[in-house]
């Protein structure tokens, strides 16, 4: 086996200036300094010059390359690793045993892939922008991150792999898209529940969590994330609510002022020390309509049907994106409804036209809105999938029309999905050949629109360019991997995060049972049992919960139980395929409701819905611990905005965590430590709040966050207190937007 790259990195130190780190590539020595010779002449040129700004290096640089090559850049997709092969794949090893050479062809959501070895994408397709979703050890992604730029430097021209992840910082379930990893690097709650912790706690939170990434990824060589939403959740019934901060657009517009220059490594932007970010999904995923994710054609719509509502809520959490010169920003799926929508505003005061193409394929919010009035300056990465599977909008368009359409017309620099170098010098040849003199242009649409043009694949390539000068990735894309693991193992990281699992525990009901302390449970027997809607999930998840518990009495018989602790983990839909109904929120096995049509309208069929197995077990448990007096606490893992129906009227004490540690939450329970964390979104009161009409029409609108919702309720469905919407317990409560107690 041939040596990996990272044993063969010679290293050239120069006095106040970068780390030139090559395997292969020739240095250049000038005016007593070093300088990587990026395009193999052996002189030295502008872009060689790391002296000169980002911005200009790429500007130069990106005239000397071919178009093949630049095609090939404005292209994002998965990539396997060698070591960490897919299930049912198999591996081709290259000589360093780190690269899958082997042929791939299958077909995903996104559209059919036919692609070749890691070796052959690299310095024949010259492929730059990989997504990486398997879980490596610190060591193993180091090194196969250093085998990449290794390979990429024996091309005529040098440009380093630049390989994006999704988040790998949070604790919770792997979910394909949002969360690729986890376990690896320090694991912190999920986003909704770092933002329980901050409303509970403070923003400092945000500075360390963001300085953790950065250091993390950096030492590892992963050096852009996907990362993070700055969508406002407004309607609970969207799925990827799990992967925000909430219904707050102030709190989470001070989020992402914390959390993007603390990342990316300044506020001016990003430093060869940072990690790039791209921030998700302009302008808000959240107005759903009924909650419909556009992954599939029944959610395709932003729906905006109350007056303002752009500007007011989904707007604001993106303005530090610009503000601070985030790399880039990813548009959303999905398309304005004008039919569906009020008058909204854009920045300037005026009225926008809501043109109903995808918001990647909309000129008047990327090109008109984000960039003209906003000023973002970076570059435009795409969602996964638009111009095959989610190309929303542009159905009449064929492939190559799509990216011409994409790049050319409203200003997108990087399109995710599939390598489509072919497409996209199709794109480009049709500007070159006279192609719609003879062939139909498709029905409302400019051919010049159409048509990838020298100057808009130039600027395109430029801005991603200038991002791989900023990280300093042409001076040195190597790491350490012994490094690597040694500051992504830093417990001071661990420690920190575990103290805010237990800052986003939210106490939402107390009985006079909490805190469990070692007085109270002195001669007492505990029941313990975690639900999940997965069963054997929920077995493997209850003998974990036990076995935290064991310096107690534990029984397995609820009836001799004093007190019964249940984890309860609700699970509803899959973001990349619609349900028979609405999502449910109910936590519930076997609850009976409606289809919907085609249309997302309710029809009179029905079938039923589990979010949680054992769900009815519930109150069986509780009435036969209550029945000699015992006393039950009930915790709720929220992902999405759960109604606390099915278990708060049970439940003697009631808490909630967002892909919290178990060990955190019950040193909340045990009273280790006090409860700080508040709710960062309202948990909606039942069914009635979210009732659909026969014409698809919520009774609270999609577009307006749950501590918002009540004004717009009918006076019928409203309390003593003017309230509709949020849920209320026992105790008069209401779970809504920062709302907790503490003991």
């Amino acid at each position: 086996m041939a040596k990996k790259a990272s044993e063969q990195i010679r290293y050239y130190l120069n006095p106040n200036g970068p780390v030139i780190g090559t395997v292969s590539r020739e240095v250049i020595e000038k005016d007593g300094l070093f300088f990587k010779d990026l395009d193999g002449s052996g002189e030295f040129k502008p872009y060689d010059d790391w002296r000169l700004s980002p911005a200009e290096r790429a500007a130069a640089y990106v005239k000397t390359l071919t178009v093949d090559e630049k095609i090939a850049q404005l292209f994002i997709s998965d990539w396997r690793m060698g070591k960490y092969p897919a299930p049912g794949v198999e591996v081709q090893l290259d000589e360093s045993g780190l690269l899958d050479d082997g042929e791939l062809h299958g077909k995903t959501i996104f559209g059919d892939q036919h692609l070749p070895g890691t070796t052959d994408l690299i310095q024949n397709w010259f492929a730059r922008h990989l997504i990486l979703r398997a879980n490596p050890s610190p060591e193993d992604l180091a090194d196969w991150l250093n085998q990449l730029h290794a390979v990429a430097e024996e091309c005529a021209h040098f440009v380093p792999v630049q390989v994006v992840s999704n988040s790998r910082n949070e604790n919770g379930e792997i979910v394909f898209g949002m969360n690729d990893a986890a376990g690896v690097f320090a694991a912190w709650p999920g986003t909704l529940g770092i933002a329980a912790a901050v409303k509970g706690d403070s923003l400092a939170i945000i500075d360390r969590f963001a300085d953790c990434i950065r250091r993390e990824w950096n030492a590892a060589g992963l050096k852009k994330g996907y990362m993070y939403m700055a969508d406002v959740v407004t309607d609970p019934r969207w799925q990827r609510t799990y992967g925000t901060f909430g219904e707050d657009p102030e709190l989470v517009t001070a989020i992402m002022e914390r959390l993007i220059p603390g990342i990316q490594g300044s506020k001016d932007g990003v430093t060869p020390e940072g990690v790039s970010v791209t921030i998700k999904h302009f302008p808000g995923g959240g107005p759903r309509e009924n909650g419909f994710d556009p992954h599939y054609a029944a959610g395709q719509w932003n729906i905006y049907a109350t007056p303002g509502s752009l500007q007011k809520y989904h707007i604001p959490s993106f303005r530090p994106a610009v503000k601070y010169h985030a790399a880039s920003i990813m548009p959303y799926y999905s398309k304005p409804s004008a039919a569906k929508s009020a008058s909204q505003e854009d920045c300037l005061g005026d009225s926008v036209q809501l043109a109903s193409y995808g918001f990647a394929y909309n000129k008047v919010f990327i090109d008109g809105l984000l960039r003209k009035q906003m000023g973002f300056q970076g570059y435009i990465n795409s969602d996964t999938g638009i111009v095959h599977n989610m190309c929303w909008g542009v159905e009449a368009l064929d492939v190559p029309e799509r990216i011409g359409f994409a790049v050319n017309q409203s200003g997108v620099d990087l399109i995710s999905g599939l390598f489509d170098n072919e497409a996209g010098r199709e794109a480009y040849n049709r500007g070159k050949n006279s192609y719609y003199e003879t062939h139909p242009v498709p029905e409302g649409f400019d051919p010049k629109d159409l048509i990838l043009t020298d100057e808009a694949l130039d600027r395109a390539v430029t801005r991603t360019l200038t991002e791989l000068f900023q990280l300093g990735m042409f001076e040195n894309p190597y790491r350490d991997p012994k490094q690597a693991a040694e500051v992504i193992a830093n417990p001071a990281d661990w420690k920190e995060a575990k103290e805010v699992h237990r800052k986003s525990v939210v106490l939402l009901k107390n009985d006079g049972v909490l805190p469990l302390s070692g007085s109270q449970l002195s001669n007492k027997k505990l029941y313990a049992e975690a639900f999940h809607k997965n069963t054997e999930t929920a077995q493997v998840a209850t003998k974990a919960l036990r076995e935290l518990l064991a310096g107690n009495e534990l029984t397995e018989d609820p009836s001799q139980a004093d007190y019964a602790i249940l984890m309860v983990t609700p699970s509803s839909g899959d973001y990349f395929s619609a349900t028979m109904g609405y999502l449910e929120l109910d936590i519930c096995e076997g609850k009976t409701v409606c289809d919907v049509d085609e249309q997302g309208r309710p029809t009179s069929k029905t079938h039923q819905e589990t979010t949680l197995s054992g769900a009815n077990r519930i109150p069986e448990i509780a009435e036969v611990v209550h029945s000699h007096g015992g006393k039950v606490i009930v915790n709720v893992n929220v992902t999405l905005a759960w109604m606390m129906g099915g278990v708060e009227p049970y439940a003697d004490a009631l808490t909630v965590g967002f892909d919290t540690y178990p060990s955190a939450t019950l040193d909340v329970i045990l009273g280790r430590f006090a409860p700080v964390g508040l709710l960062p979104l309202t948990l909606p009161r039942g069914d009635e709040v979210l009732a659909v009409s026969a014409d698809g029409i919520c009774v609270s609108p999609n577009d307006v966050p749950g501590y918002d919702k009540d004004q717009y309720l009918p006076e019928a469905l409203k309390d003593e207190n003017g309230k509709a919407y949020a849920y209320r317990d026992a105790a008069g409560n209401y779970y809504e937007l920062g709302f907790g107690l503490s003991y």
